[in-house]
């Protein structure tokens, strides 16, 4: 149920998903009313949503994610054959217990916000929050991002500004096949720029655990090149530790994004994502907004990682303004030589 100004960040556990050894193939979701009518961005802003795979009873930590947010009605996640993404193995299953879903999905509900772009991108001040979720006290220069707009926590709205209470579900659909031999599983890598993790210096050396933030803060540029146009960068390093082919790259980023790329050592493009930002009114084609982010489908066995590999993560946003709260993740499938089978599951 979502109001005015109101953010929802909940959790749905054991969510229908299909049963049994099986081979994902794609994983769309988006918005809609009661009545199954698409819900425009610029009344419901979809932050992000994940898909987590867990064990009834085991207690056993979230071990597979899907997921997107604002692009996700223009994403293409269609995993091409032979490939696809297993789960569902009974020899993973620990006895006794059996595989489930849950679902988290964050929405800030925007009509008649104050300042809309400041709503979703969680400014700290548009929502009058001193502490978080956890009810630590935030920091002063923490500016805007998750800590500032969790579950019900309200975006502040324009005086006199009334709208009615509604109900919205996310629908999803699960396009998968029943597992069979001749299937070559993925392994799923999510990237994130914001990873604090350092190559070690000697091969001997304990391998750094990485640290991800999650978001970021992007400042803006100089009032004296604002208006020419001006770019923030943000780039680390990952070293991958097995190698196999590339078979499908995509990006996810917010509002005042201009991309990702990843790189070889030698600068040469291993995959590239740009967005496309909607120019109408219509659910799917929201001005101003992000509605879709290209996904890489290299000719199988033509992009290889080598193990060991350092590769490099560029993630783009215009800087004419200031953009609190942003992120820049990066997902690939490889499939490994061995084609050894494999359950992890992830789109963020």
């Amino acid at each position: 149920m979502l109001e005015p100004g109101s953010v929802s960040n909940k959790y749905y556990n054991n969510i229908d998903f299909p049963k049994g050894h099986i081979v994902v193939k794609s994983f769309v979701a988006e918005v809609v009313d009661e009545a199954g009518n698409l819900v425009p961005l610029y009344e419901t802003y979809l932050h992000h949503w994940v898909v987590v795979r867990y064990y009834y009873r085991k207690g056993v930590g979230p071990s597979s994610i899907f997921g997107l947010g604002s692009e996700t009605r223009k994403k293409i996640t269609y995993v091409p054959d032979p490939y696809g993404i297993e789960v569902g193995n009974p020899v993973e299953v620990p006895p006794g217990y059996e595989e489930r879903w849950l679902f988290n999905i964050h929405a800030i509900d925007t009509r008649g916000a104050e300042d809309r772009l400041g709503c979703i991108e969680c400014r700290c001040d548009l929502y009058n929050v001193t502490k978080d979720e956890n009810d630590r006290v935030i920091e002063t220069d923490y500016i805007g991002g998750l800590r500032c707009c969790y579950d019900e926590t309200r975006c502040r709205v324009k005086d006199g500004f009334h709208g009615l209470r509604r109900n919205l579900y996310l629908k999803y659909t699960v396009k998968y096949i029943d597992w069979v031999a001749s299937i070559v599983p993925v392994k799923i890598y999510i990237l994130d720029i914001t990873d604090t993790w350092k190559k070690p210096e000697k091969s001997i050396a304990t391998v750094a655990r990485h640290h991800c933030q999650i978001e970021y803060l992007v400042e803006s540029c100089a009032a004296s090149v604002a208006n020419v146009g001006c770019t923030h960068t943000k780039k680390i390093s990952i070293t991958f530790p097995s190698g196999g082919d590339i078979i499908y790259g995509t990006a996810h980023q917010h509002t005042g994004r201009t991309g990702m790329a990843l790189h070889r050592e030698d600068g040469r493009v291993i995959c590239s994502s740009l967005p496309i930002y909607g120019e109408g009114k219509e659910p799917g084609n929201d001005a101003g907004y992000i509605v879709g982010m290209p996904s890489c489908y290299p000719i199988p066995g033509s992009i290889k990682i080598s193990e060991g590999e350092t590769v490099t993560l560029l993630s783009n946003y215009s800087n004419a303004q200031r953009h609190t709260g942003v992120m820049g993740l990066f997902y690939l499938l490889v499939a490994e030589p061995s084609s050894k089978p494999n359950s992890i599951l992830s789109l963020y």
